[in-house]
């Protein structure tokens, strides 16, 4: 009988808070009520970002919470050789492309057809979709600009890869039971050609969420309801590479007192500041009502 296995994967790119704890707890508590395996995910392919020093401070607070995973820990950083062969996989289907557009450029070009009267087309986090014209530069365009080191992005072509598989779906839990589930059509044309892979990290986000769930065995992916609709792309993926297809719970969000997602990037109360004030793994269990 296969075990079921279970994720938290943290970036290090700052103190965890209050919304981590609960993932990383929900994920626990679930691992133990199937007899399951729990592992931890550093996910640091912003080598910029993510530094020791915050990993470190995941780590001291998971222990502290009482989380257990399973050793060795896997950090993206250390396996950009995987991703790197799944992405020359992409190329070589022409199903990705070099984007050379700056953020400025996009702009530029969005700013110019809405002026001629167009709405330009946003993605469900409200992020103006890519301009599809790279798409047609001739190989040796292509070629040349990247010799030429311009900096540039490996995109999706999303329409050609949605071509390709048809249609899409994926098994969803419908609460933290795990006792009924529903089929979510998935939708990764809402997202436009996304990124896949930067010319110095031969990965994203994306592409590298779903090697890493393939290879760990991974069957739930448990994580927020802020990351429900990008699963759409991370479908389309797994589907073009012929990886297996989790299942999936997208949990509710710990809100602030403003009614807005935490953030470690507005500053909002880490889990170590909180265990400096005196609370006890046990307070973070009730605010975050487990």
């Amino acid at each position: 009988m296969t075990l079921l296995t279970f994720r938290f994967a943290p970036s290090p790119n700052g103190e965890l808070h209050l919304g981590h704890a609960y993932s990383a707890l929900l994920n626990q508590r679930l691992a133990e009520a199937h007899d399951g395996r729990l592992l931890l995910r550093i996910e640091d392919i912003d080598t910029t970002r993510c530094t020791p020093q915050f990993e470190a401070g995941v780590l001291a607070d998971l222990k502290w919470l009482g989380l257990a995973w399973e050793k060795p820990v896997r950090r993206q950083s250390e396996h950009f050789a995987q991703y790197q062969a799944v992405l020359d996989r992409l190329i070589q289907e022409d199903l990705v492309y070099p984007a050379f557009m700056s953020r400025g450029d996009i702009r530029a070009f969005i700013a110019d057809s809405e002026k001629r009267g167009r709405d330009w087309p946003r993605d469900p986090d409200g992020v103006p979709l890519y301009p599809p014209i790279e798409k047609a530069l001739a190989p040796n365009e292509r070629k040349r600009r990247i010799a030429d080191n311009e900096p540039f992005a490996w995109r999706l072509d999303v329409d050609a890869a949605v071509a390709r598989v048809g249609d899409l779906a994926w098994t969803e839990f419908t609460d933290e039971s795990l006792s009924a589930t529903r089929s979510v059509e998935a939708r990764p044309q809402d997202w436009g050609d996304v990124i896949v892979a930067r010319r110095d990290i031969p990965t994203s986000y994306h592409l590298a969420v779903i090697v890493d769930d393939a290879l760990q065995g991974v069957s739930h992916v448990v994580r927020g309801q802020d990351l429900f609709f990008a699963t759409s792309v991370q479908r389309l993926l797994q589907e073009l590479l012929g990886l297996p297809q989790p299942v999936y719970f997208h949990h509710r969000l710990i809100l602030g007192p403003d009614g807005r997602k935490l953030s470690k990037s507005l500053g909002d109360t880490g889990l170590a500041k909180l265990r400096g004030a005196g609370a006890s793994p046990d307070d973070i269990r009730r605010m975050v009502g487990l």
